[in-house]
């Protein structure tokens, strides 16, 4: 049953005229990144935080209050994001890609910059929650969004998640400077980014409305469905790839399995 299904994913890939790849936080797993699904895989990840949600430490708030902490948790992330390779699936998905020229586009919910590493260009991705790669003012002083570069360093203590050194700031006023990224309750996300992404993913839009559209969604899970109701509501054919939440509309194809491994087994059929 489940070749039969491959062979049908195969099939729709081929035959597309566009290609929608969705992406959730599944996606980085095969990259050697941590799964932070439920309390459990986010406790597994930080022991120190054992107790505490995983959106209970991405909020603006730790940004107010303590400081030290809060840039420990995410140059954590940002330093672990960095140092990670993006697994050898990306660089399949691309191939498939640029064989439709401009007809396909990235819609991500993970804010690790993954597909800009692995050679997708950034006027073909879409970061839902915006990019740990990017930073803005706490405050914030203006409406600037700032690369963060690779020369943010931070030294972590393991055992409480909290940082000791120096930390970012804004180039304008020199306040505190935070990721760019949608936190939990976060009132002060500079969305300009995101906006322009969008503009672009809604021009190509309409540039392939009407086309064989095949929506390829992996890792994406019904905690935050952001990445899944976006796949459903635009392909004419959904192929959605999940180890563990992998249940398709009527007319989708279904694929129990990690991203890496059905990319591998696509990517034979094709």
């Amino acid at each position: 049953m489940l070749d039969t299904a491959l062979d049908l994913a195969a099939a729709a890939i081929r035959q597309a005229d566009a290609l929608l790849i969705g992406a959730g936080a599944g996606m980085g797993v095969d990259s050697g990144l941590p799964d932070f699904r439920g309390s459990e895989g986010f406790w597994k990840a930080y022991p120190p935080f054992h107790g505490r949600s995983f959106a209970a430490l991405s909020t603006p708030h730790w940004f107010r209050t303590d400081s030290q902490l809060a840039w420990g948790f995410f140059g954590h992330r940002y330093q672990l994001y960095r140092d990670t390779r993006p697994h050898a699936g990306f660089e399949i998905l691309r191939q498939w890609c640029e064989r439709r020229e401009h007809r396909y586009f990235v819609f991500t919910s993970n804010v690790d910059g993954h597909f800009q590493r692995a050679g997708f260009p950034e006027e073909r991705v879409l970061e839902r929650h915006g990019s740990i790669q990017h930073l803005q003012c706490t405050q914030p002083c203006a409406s600037v969004i700032w690369p963060a570069g690779d020369a943010l360093h931070f030294e972590i203590d393991p055992a409480t998640i909290r940082t000791g050194s120096e930390l970012p700031r804004c180039p304008h006023c020199h306040e505190l400077a935070r990721p760019n990224i949608l936190m939990f309750d976060d009132y002060d996300w500079l969305p300009a980014r995101c906006e322009a992404q969008y503009q672009r993913y809604a021009t190509w839009l309409e540039q392939v409305a009407g086309q064989q559209l095949v929506a390829i969604e992996f890792g994406a899970g019904l905690a935050i469905p952001t990445v899944r109701r976006e796949c459903e509501r635009w392909c004419t054919t959904l192929i959605r790839v999940n180890p563990r939440e992998a249940e398709v509309p009527t007319g989708g194809i279904s694929l129990p399995l990690g991203a890496l491994e059905a990319i591998h087994e696509i990517d034979r059929r094709l």
